[in-house]
C-alpha cells in the first residue's frame, strides 16, 4: 500500500499548497490536514483551508484536537507550521529561505529587511534542532526592491508548490527520499519576532525603514510607531531625496507634500502616504497640524 501523507498546513501558502494539491493528485494520497489558527497576521487562511478541505472530503483536525499517536508510521509536510510534531515517521518541513542561511523564524521577513536579492525555499528532513536536518531540495528567484512581503510570499508559493509536486512524486512512485548534510559554516539564524519588534526605528535611514515597513505589513500587522501617544501603523511610504538639516531628529516632520507628512530618519526622508490607527484600523491622513514627531 502506498504512503499517505500528512499536513500540517498554515496560513496563505498552506491554502495554495493544498488547493494545487487537490487539483493535481485529487484527495487519494492525503491521510489527514491539521490546521491552526495564527494570531501574528490579520488573515490566516484558517477557514479557508478547513472549508477547502471539507469541501473535497478530506480529514482535517485543529492541531487541538490531535492524538500525535495518530501519526505513526507517517510520512508528513510541514508547512508554515510553529510548533513540534510528534511521533512522525518521516516528517519533511518546508522552510522559507535558502538553508542553511535564515534558520528560525520570520526568515522572509528578515531577509527582506536585509534587501536579500536572492529568496527561496528549503524542503529538509526535521531534527530536534531546528532547521539543521538535511536538505532535501531547494527552489529560489531574484527578486528587485521595493518589494511588499504579500507579494513576495505569492511568489514563493509558487516554488513550494514545485517542491511539494517533486516529493510527492517521489511519494507516489514510492522512491526513497533523501537529503544532503548543511554547510554549517555558512548558517545563520533568524530571530522570532513579537510586537516590540514591528516599531519602526527611525534612526535608521529611509531605504531601509521603507523595507521593513514593506515586509512587515499585510498579512502581518504592520510596521508600528506612535503618534501623540498612540500606536499606529505605516501602511505605504517612499523615501525622498534629502535635505541638510542642522539639528537632524529622527521622527520628526520636516515637509508636507499633497498632504502627505515627509518624516525626518537617521539619514534620508520618508514620505509617509498611508497611516492607519492601531485599534480602528481607521485611515488618520491627512494630519490636521505641522509640529508631528512619529516616536
Amino acid at each position: 500500500m502506498k504512503s499517505k501523507i500528512a499536513m500540517f498546513l498554515m496560513n496563505k501558502k498552506g491554502y495554495l499548497i493544498l488547493e494545487n494539491f487537490i487539483n493535481r493528485y485529487g484527495i487519494d494520497p492525503i491521510d489527514v490536514i491539521i490546521i491552526s489558527r495564527d494570531p501574528n497576521v490579520q488573515k490566516d487562511y484558517y477557514l479557508e483551508i478547513r472549508d477547502l478541505c471539507l469541501k473535497n472530503g478530506v480529514r482535517v483536525l485543529d492541531r487541538l484536537e490531535i492524538d500525535n499517536s495518530l501519526f505513526e508510521n507517517q510520512i508528513a509536510f510541514a508547512i508554515g507550521w510553529r510548533w513540534i510534531i510528534n511521533n512522525v515517521n518521516q516528517l519533511i518541513v518546508f522552510h522559507d529561505s535558502l538553508l542553511p542561511r535564515y534558520r528560525g523564524f520570520a526568515p522572509l521577513v528578515n531577509a527582506l529587511i536585509n534587501k536579500e536579492i536572492q529568496i527561496g525555499v528549503t524542503a529538509l528532513f526535521a531534527t530536534t534542532d531546528y532547521d539543521k536536518g538535511d536538505i532535501i531540495a531547494q527552489e529560489s528567484l531574484t527578486i528587485s526592491y521595493p518589494i511588499k512581503i504579500e507579494d513576495a510570499i505569492a511568489k514563493i508559493a509558487d516554488l513550494y508548490i514545485l517542491l511539494v509536486n517533486k516529493i510527492t512524486c517521489d511519494i507516489l512512485e514510492e522512491k526513497a527520499i533523501v537529503g544532503v548534510p548543511q554547510n554549517e559554516k555558512e548558517a545563520s539564524y533568524s530571530l522570532w519576532r513579537d510586537e516590540q519588534d514591528y516599531l519602526i526605528d527611525w534612526s535608521m535611514e529611509s531605504e531601509y525603514i521603507q523595507r521593513f515597513i514593506d515586509a512587515t505589513g499585510f498579512p502581518y500587522k504592520g510596521a508600528a510607531t506612535f503618534l501623540n501617544g498612540k500606536k499606529v501603523r505605516i501602511v505605504e511610504s517612499i523615501p525622498i531625496q534629502d535635505v541638510l538639516i542642522e539639528n537632524r531628529t529622527p521622527g520628526k516632520v520636516i515637509f508636507f507634500e499633497n498632504k502627505n507628512p515627509i518624516v525626518v530618519c537617521g539619514k534620508g526622508l520618508l514620505k509617509i502616504q498611508s497611516i492607519i490607527d492601531d485599534e480602528t484600523g481607521k485611515e488618520l491622513l491627512p494630519l490636521n497640524k505641522f509640529r508631528i514627531r512619529f516616536e
